[in-house]
Parts: structure tokens; C-alpha cells; sequence
């Protein structure tokens, strides 16, 4: 698995701004998954992350 940002074209395919930097999970399947502001996809957002009984993160691509 690889943490990327999304393409220009895949925020198109979403209707959100293309210059958006939205950091997506790309598996090695070629299944992608990405945050979203809501369930139905109004914009985009995040991704977070908490350890186990610890801190929080957020994920961004590496080097970013």
C-alpha cells in the first residue's frame, strides 16, 4: 500500500477543485480510498488516525 495524493483527474471524477491536496491509500489492487467530507461526497477531506490508547495523526503523502 502506498499513501499518494489524489490525481487531478480522480477529484474531477468526485466534482471537487482539482487543485485540491486530498492524501488518498492506494492498495496494490488499485483500490484507492480517500476522505470525504460527508457520506455523500460533498467535498474532500482528511485522513486522521489515532493510535491505541495514544496520540493522534494525521496522514499525508511522504516528503509532503
Amino acid at each position: 500500500m502506498k499513501v499518494r495524493y489524489m490525481t487531478k483527474d480522480e477529484l474531477r471524477q468526485m466534482y471537487w477543485d482539482e487543485n485540491a491536496k486530498v492524501a488518498c491509500l492506494e492498495h496494490e489492487d488499485g483500490t484507492v480510498v480517500f476522505p470525504s467530507r460527508d457520506e455523500e461526497g460533498n467535498g474532500p477531506g482528511v485522513l486522521f488516525g489515532k493510535y491505541p490508547n495514544s496520540y493522534s495523526f494525521h496522514v499525508t503523502p511522504q516528503g509532503e
